[in-house]
């Protein structure tokens, strides 16, 4: 046995009723994250030119791009919306392995609805199996993909796709785990568009959950993929951490799998920023406010940080401190610390150009001071902290231990779905909006998935 295999075997066996009911209710609460998100993504330039691209690509079929309900295949339209989810840097995190496991997990799902017979089990269930299955994968050597230039999603989640569109489609553990070997060809996502704020990291949860059902049907027909795809010689593992004594704990990809769902420490996201820069956003707010702190009094703020986000959100320096654009200023500490204690909040319509100019705000980014911390944790738990000096001697500081939107530090049921309002507001009205929600908290009861996809489109 291999560890695709395994996870096969399991996902082709899990039933809806073996799910806690906590997962069924966060996986819920993700549907909901990720069409806001979506709606949100389209209305940008980055998601107008995918919406143009993809039905350039393969436009009239059968499933519906968000939003517009404009017609397009299967495989394009799961590209599409997925891709739409991350345009704003806003969509959830599974903390450990820094996958944005949703967007992907949902747009496959809803896509394959489309064209399938899936009830609203039959959707939670798939979703929830995706997703989990993608943060296992990537929990194998935390923090070391970022490091080497790879972004997880576009790695992991290919797979959690592949087997979430294998159980809607009925594969065998055979199919599916030859599925799993041939989407290992197709998982990719290189970050070099953080150096010059670009957006082709955008597309990779839509590149994951085009590839995941790709795969999927290739399996079902009898195409073959190699057994070993994470752990063989030249697997996914082995290819991408070439360095031979890097820890690597590939047991973690079936330990305790279908008893312990690791997708319970995923964090959503209550600022459309990197999440490791989401406690220290909270921190500067919380200083700004209960101080009544005036942003040309700041002489320094300094921000301890484990040394696992340097390459991530800190450097270089020079990049972090002038992003080029809004992709660019959401991976940036520094950035993102002085807009929000700018402006006294960081919302939908953060990091837009005249922001990104503002010689205020760029005044504050200069007065940022990194500082590397041991004792910091690492990727599984999100620490920030700040101390802002002023120019009168006065120091302030605060720690939040947890990020918002944790398992720790939970964000509520009414601020999720506030953030699923507002950035649904641009296409959807309130009855419509009011109208998926309460589908989708009754999703369980819906004897036709597609009917999530026909409210979420104005």
């Amino acid at each position: 046995m291999t560890y695709a295999s395994d996870l096969a075997e399991w996902a082709h066996g899990i039933a809806y009723d073996d799910l806690p009911d906590d997962v069924v209710q966060a996986t819920k609460f993700r549907i909901l994250d990720v069409i806001g998100l979506s709606l949100a993504g389209l209305g940008t330039p980055f998601g107008q030119s995918v919406r143009e691209a993809a039905l350039a690509m393969n436009g009239g079929g059968p499933a519906r791009l968000f939003g517009t309900g404009e017609k397009a295949g299967v495989t394009t339209a799961a590209m599409a919306n997925g891709a739409f989810s991350q345009a704003m840097e806003y969509d959830d995190t599974h903390n450990t392995s820094i996958v944005h496991m949703s967007g992907p997990s949902v747009a496959a799902a809803l896509a394959l609805a489309e064209v399938e017979a899936v009830s609203g089990r039959d959707l939670i269930l798939a979703i929830a199996i995706g997703s989990e299955i993608a943060c296992r994968i990537g929990s194998v050597a935390p923090g070391q993909f970022h490091r080497r230039g790879f972004h997880p999603t576009g790695l992991f989640s290919p797979f959690g796709c592949t087997y979430l569109a294998g159980r809607l489609l009925g594969l065998s553990p055979v199919e599916m785990a030859n599925a799993a070997g041939i989407v290992g060809s197709f998982a990719a996502g290189l970050l070099e568009c953080w150096v010059d704020g670009t957006q082709s990291k955008y597309l990779h949860p839509g590149w994951a959950a085009q590839s995941g059902i790709a795969a999927a049907y290739l399996g079902k027909t009898g195409t073959t993929g190699p057994a070993a795809v994470f752990e063989g010689r030249f697997g996914l593992i082995a290819s991408h951490l070439q360095d031979a004594e890097l820890a690597k704990d590939f047991d973690r990809i079936t330990r305790g799998l279908g008893s312990e769902w690791v997708t319970r420490k995923a964090s959503f996201k209550p600022f459309p920023a990197a999440h490791v820069i989401h406690p220290y956003l909270d921190a500067i707010l919380k200083l700004r406010s209960d101080h009544r702190i005036d942003p040309a009094g700041v002489e320094e703020i300094i921000v301890p940080v484990a040394p696992f986000i340097l390459p991530i959100v800190c450097e270089p320096a020079e990049e972090k401190r002038r992003p080029n654009t809004d992709s660019h200023g959401r991976v940036s500490m520094q950035y993102s610390l002085a807009e929000a204690l700018h402006q006294g909040r960081l919302g939908k319509d953060a990091y837009g150009r005249e922001a990104l100019d503002n010689p205020e705000i760029q005044a504050l980014t200069d007065r940022v001071t990194i500082v590397p911390d041991e004792s910091f944790p690492g990727p599984e738990r999100f620490k920030g902290a700040v101390e802002i000096r002023m120019k009168d001697g006065a120091i302030y500081a605060h720690v939040e231990e947890h990020n918002r939107g944790s398992a720790e530090n939970p964000m509520t049921r009414d601020e999720i779905l506030g953030k699923f309002d507002e950035n649904s507001a641009d296409f959807l009205s309130p009855d419509r909006r009011s109208a998926l929600i309460a589908r989708v908290e009754g999703l369980e009861g819906l004897d036709a998935a597609r009917g999530v996809t026909d409210l979420a489109i104005g």
